[in-house]
């Protein structure tokens, strides 16, 4: 019994991993992290979208360098869906997490309402989602 329900959780996770991107939902796979677009916060300086500030009540994204396309992802909405949850947001992107500064390639990083939004606790810092243009 031990040998058949071993088999079965090998064969669910070669599944998961033969999956079409994004999952049941379409999109892109990616991870969520939670970022400070307000002054002084962990964003760093200001947006790479417009050069300002946004508040983090605001239902914004940064996308990983090559999903932020040279900009023109700027000020886009894009539909977020986390892999915990089912829920799904639309967030306006409004600056780039740079993958040659030590941002991973497959990050979406949101303000704290989108993790709200989502039904998210950013403690957790990093969860599973998709994304695609909304």
């Amino acid at each position: 019994m031990a040998a058949r329900a071993a088999k079965l959780a090998f064969l669910a996770a070669v599944l998961l991993l033969l999956a079409p991107p994004g999952g049941r939902g379409g999109g892109t796979r990616a991870v969520m992290t939670v970022n400070g677009f307000e002054k002084g916060q962990e964003g760093g300086g200001p947006a790479a979208c417009g050069g300002r500030y946004h508040s983090n009540g605001d239902l914004i994204a940064a996308l990983s360098t090559g999903w932020f396309a040279g900009g023109r992802r700027c000020h886009r909405p894009i539909r977020i869906t986390s892999a915990r949850t089912g829920r799904s947001v639309v967030a306006r992107v409004v600056d780039e997490c740079d993958s040659r500064r030590g941002c991973r390639s497959n990050v979406v990083d949101t303000s704290r309402a989108v993790w709200d939004a989502l039904g998210l606790d950013t403690d957790a810092g990093v969860v599973p989602v998709t994304w695609s243009d909304a």
